[in-house]
């Protein structure tokens, strides 16, 4: 690998060899055209292109770049590969499920391999927004509300894609989006608007951008939406004075699809040629869409539009990384090193992926069914079918089985009958009727339901966040037989469950798992494997209930429940029943009060017992913090079961006395452990000086004296409670 020295020369040559329209020229992307036309473009000296969709073709738009342009700058070739390539992972949410960062690296190395043989070298992934309203389509895309697991799992993912080096064939460029607070979009509606304080923005939204950041993220993608009236792709306090200037981000800011376009009408810019200046004069450092330069090899934008000093940093920018992949060495990838079928090995990758992300959200001793032979009815519209694979999916993946066929290889003995009973859409009570008319013949009943991959993703919010269609029709109708049912759910999104959720015994919350998704499912049907996932995202009880996250403000007169915390505190780990009658308390007056299912919920068909929370020190002053000294927290878990099962313990804080309202409890750490039957581990965690502070309205980071709460166990139900004392 050329030394940094000498790429920094190179660099520099070649950005004094260039005229105005061949820079301008290697700052845009365009959309996927024909590949005639991809000649073309590559000709007139554009930087970047979609993947062509073979090893072969990439190498001939290559070699144009290489011999048929002034200066033989390689391409960037980009492409969407979220969750895999050929080899589907299950989707990011499932993943955040598994509170198990490794699964997100694994996934994110196997994707990089199999795209980086067919000539990709640029991947629009880890999503990190922080999503707390599941009506959102995209939630399916991130890694679910809290701010803490979007910053593990997003660098994990960054360094999964990036591998070790740059330079490594098998490594390609990862992307963190959107910068910044998509998520948050008003009435959970793709490109809606934001509208968010500082203090939010900061320590919600801002904090799983820096840790990509800190973890060498190569480009950031700017977001579609405005923050604060302010569109992101012509927002020069986000994509210069922080990302760039404050977080020290060397890499490539990217516009989104048409994102600069959109400034017209946002309301911002005049006209194309105006939405562009604003763009490139905010940060932006790469258009996607190709409208930089027109067809006859001019450009939209002059020396006088935009300072040459901005435009030669976006373009030196641009040429670094270019440097890094090696792609001035040696651009090609060999066509019959291209991997077009999944290999075993990347597929027990995401089997273990799978397993690890199912939750079981209920079980009243019905699940495991066990290996036994048995008489078992598989109902349901996801019984036959073969959609799996969930949003952002290309094409040419590998397809999926179905659950009937995983169930028939993983559980031989079990005698299967498959029924439909009823289509994710409309709904025919006759086929209900037929589903279970004879359930008393059969020892159990598996109800396979969920929405749809079409349903999720970019573009696919829903007011309703019920299952489409008669499927929760079915679901009581088969727990109505009183027969051993189980409900199993595919799904990319949170759903809400409370129309029939007391009806049924159990249910297993599958997700859009994937590939070896299904076989995941029948494995743990069977009790093969002992689920062990926790919620990423809280469970409504009600469509107009959202947005609810666990790591809300107290508020000035929070509502009360039987049983809660001491003080009266609600914290939304406890569910219901509600006193709708407590008056002037915030809650409504027609639901019980917080979710059906929190964030972090999760069984197992084992059992778990906590130790008393070792601290030490239980007094720590703000001098020792800046001075990086930390808390020690440590604590005995017990497999106090008959079954091996992992167990996932979450360390959370809550500041009690502070100048700005704080969240009732913020996750700090989390760690998942694989226990044998009567066996005990102990988790060890650190607290320092970036778990305990905040950020204020004006951007200050501070730790305040006073004291905290230190709650250790298996999600936010059950925790143990222990006291730390910060001193001034």
């Amino acid at each position: 690998m050329t030394s940094a020295p000498v790429q920094d020369q190179l660099v520099e040559n070649l950005l004094e060899a260039m005229t105005w329209e061949e820079k301008l020229g290697q700052l845009q992307i365009a959309f996927r055209p024909r590949l005639q036309d991809a000649a073309d473009l590559v000709r007139g000296g554009i930087g970047a292109i979609f993947w062509p969709r073979s090893a072969a073709a990439t190498n001939e738009l290559q070699r144009i770049a290489r011999e048929e342009t002034a200066h033989g700058i390689p391409l960037l070739v980009g492409l969407d590969v979220i969750h895999g390539q050929r080899t589907t992972f299950p989707v990011p949410l499932a993943q955040a499920a598994s509170f198990d960062p490794a699964v997100s690296e694994t996934d994110a190395r196997v994707t990089a391999q199999e795209a980086a043989s067919g000539g990709v070298n640029w991947t629009f992934s880890p999503m990190i927004d922080v999503s707390r309203d599941p009506r959102w389509g995209r939630v399916v895309e991130g890694f679910g509300e809290d701010t803490y697991v979007n910053s593990v799992f997003g660098a994990a993912k960054v360094r999964g894609y990036q591998g070790d080096s740059l330079g490594d064939p098998d490594s390609i460029l990862a992307c963190a989006k959107h910068f910044v607070a998509y998520g948050q979009a008003e009435g959970g509606r793709d490109y809606n608007t934001v509208d968010v304080s500082g203090q939010r923005l900061r320590n919600v939204y801002l904090d799983p951008f820096r840790a990509a950041v800190d973890a060498g993220v190569a480009t950031v993608m700017a977001a579609f939406n405005t923050v604060s009236g302010r569109p992101a792709h012509a927002n020069h306090h986000l994509l210069t004075s922080i990302l760039k200037d404050e977080f020290g981000f060397e890499g490539v800011v990217v516009g989104d699809a048409d994102g600069v376009v959109n400034l017209l009408d946002h309301g911002i810019a005049e006209d194309l040629d105006d939405a562009l200046r604003q763009s490139f004069a905010a940060g932006l450092d790469i258009e996607m869409g190709g409208n930089v330069t027109t067809s006859d090899g001019g450009t939209r934008l002059g020396p006088g539009d935009v300072p040459s000093a901005r435009v030669d940093d976006a373009v030196r920018r641009v040429l670094r990384l270019k440097l890094a992949l090696g792609l001035f060495a040696d651009p090609y990838r060999s066509p019959g090193d291209e991997v077009v079928v999944p290999s075993s090995e990347s597929r027990r990758a995401a089997l273990t992926t799978a397993e690890k992300g199912l939750v079981l959200l209920k079980n009243h001793s019905v699940l495991p069914l066990g290996t036994a032979r048995q008489r078992v009815l598989l109902v349901g519209p996801y019984a036959n079918s073969t959609d799996h694979l969930g949003a952002w999916v290309q094409s040419f993946a590998e397809p999926a089985g179905s659950l009937a066929e995983a169930i028939r290889e993983e559980c031989p003995e079990w005698d299967v009958t498959v029924r439909e009973g009823t289509g994710f859409f409309g709904g025919d009570l006759d086929l209900i009727g037929q589903a279970v008319a004879d359930a008393a013949d059969f020892d159990a009943i598996v109800v396979a339901v969920g929405e749809p991959s079409a349903l999720t993703g970019e573009a696919s919010s829903r007011s309703d966040l019920r299952l489409p269609g008669a499927q929760e029709q079915l679901i009581r109708a088969v727990a109505a037989t009183g027969r051993p049912s189980a409900v199993v759910m595919f799904n990319g999104r949170p759903l809400v469950t409370s129309d029939w959720i007391d009806a049924v015994p159990a249910l297993l919350e599958a997700w859009h798992s994937g590939l070896e998704g299904p076989r995941a499912v029948a494995r743990a049907l069977s009790g093969a494997v002992n689920p062990g996932g926790r919620l990423p995202m809280t469970f409504p009880r009600s469509s107009s209930q959202v947005p609810i996250y666990y790591d809300h403000e107290n508020t000035g007169r929070p509502a009360k429940v039987s049983g809660s915390l001491a003080g009266g505190v609600v914290d939304v780990g406890l569910m219901g029943p509600g006193n709708t009658d407590d008056h002037y308390t915030s809650k409504y007056k027609d639901l019980d009060l917080g979710p059906q299912f929190p964030f972090g919920h999760g069984l197992s068909y084992t059992t778990f017992g906590y130790a008393e929370v070792d601290v030490s020190p239980t007094t720590i002053t703000l001098a020792e913090l800046q001075a990086g000294r930390t808390v020690k927290v440590a604590v005995t878990v017990t497999n106090t079961g008959d079954l091996t099962g992992d167990e996932v313990t979450m360390l959370f804080i809550r500041d009690l006395v502070a100048s700005l309202a704080q969240p009732v409890r913020r996750l700090r750490a989390f760690t998942r452990n694989s226990l044998g039957a009567g066996e005990t581990k102990t988790s060890s965690f650190e607290l320092g000086w970036k778990d305990l502070g905040f950020s204020d309205n004006n951007g200050r980071y501070l730790v305040e004296p006073g004291a905290f709460e230190i709650h250790v166990g298996g999600g936010l139900e059950g925790t143990a409670r222990c006291g730390l004392d910060v001193l001034a």
